[in-house]
């Protein structure tokens, strides 16, 4: 007769499984204050203040795209076309969503719309690997990641803007290239290695082939381009 010593996994509580997430990504929120106080700086430097920021922060919640859509405003574009160019950077989410949708399964509005605007590169990618080392973490998991990332981004862009508004020139210490920094930072976070080599060859080569030929302005050239990068990883096959 054999015995099985085996003890089952215990079942987290949805309470349980929100602070376990904040707790494992609180060292990636580490990073995210960095390029939320640059984001600050160069907000401010656009004319915007600590409550647009932060209003900007709570509504869309997405560090490339706010950053892009400040740039646009910065370099004159328009608020038309900032939007668009936020837009077409956050295309992405639609296929990181559409990768969990077994997390959102049943749930009501209320739970899929938080879910969704919580769910950002880091707390998705967070739980992927937590699955993948035997733990069983779902919703509340993703949930309990993407609002403590939340509240680090709306601290830090705010401190950002205050501290910005403490400098006469801020544009004195160099605080342009911030942007460029803070952008290169967040791209280099996206990057998850070799599946990701063709759909951004095919984002790069369609902006840089429109701004060359003059066939589009910069942000719909962004949009265009994050179109072209997301069909082309939405056809990819799972390696």
């Amino acid at each position: 007769m054999t015995t099985n010593n085996a003890s089952p996994v215990k079942q987290q509580s949805p309470a349980q499984e929100f602070f376990s997430a904040t707790r494992d990504i609180a060292p990636l929120a580490l990073g995210v204050i960095i390029y939320g106080l640059a984001f600050g700086l160069l907000a401010a430097q656009a004319g915007m203040d600590g409550l647009q920021v932060g209003a900007m922060g709570t509504l869309v919640f997405g560090g490339a795209s706010q950053i892009l859509a400040v740039e646009r405003l910065v370099a004159g574009a328009g608020a038309f076309a900032a939007v668009i160019a936020a837009i077409a950077i956050n295309l992405r989410m639609l296929l990181v969503t559409a990768s969990i949708r077994d997390v959102f399964k049943g749930r009501p509005v209320w739970q899929l719309l938080l879910g969704a605007h919580m769910t950002t590169d880091e707390n998705w990618a967070l739980m992927l690997a937590t699955r993948a080392n035997g733990r069983d973490v779902g919703y509340w998991y993703l949930v309990g990641g993407g609002a403590c990332l939340f509240v680090t981004w709306l601290l830090s862009t705010t401190l950002g803007v205050v501290f910005a508004q403490a400098i006469p020139e801020p544009k004195a210490l160099g605080m342009d290239f911030a942007f460029t920094a803070a952008f290169i930072a967040i791209a280099r976070s996206l990057w998850r290695g070799k599946p990701d080599r063709l759909p951004w060859l095919v984002a790069v080569g369609t902006v840089a082939a429109c701004l060359l030929t003059g066939l589009l302005d910069s942000s719909w050239s962004l949009l265009l381009g994050g179109c072209c990068g997301a069909v082309v990883a939405g056809l990819q096959t799972d390696e």
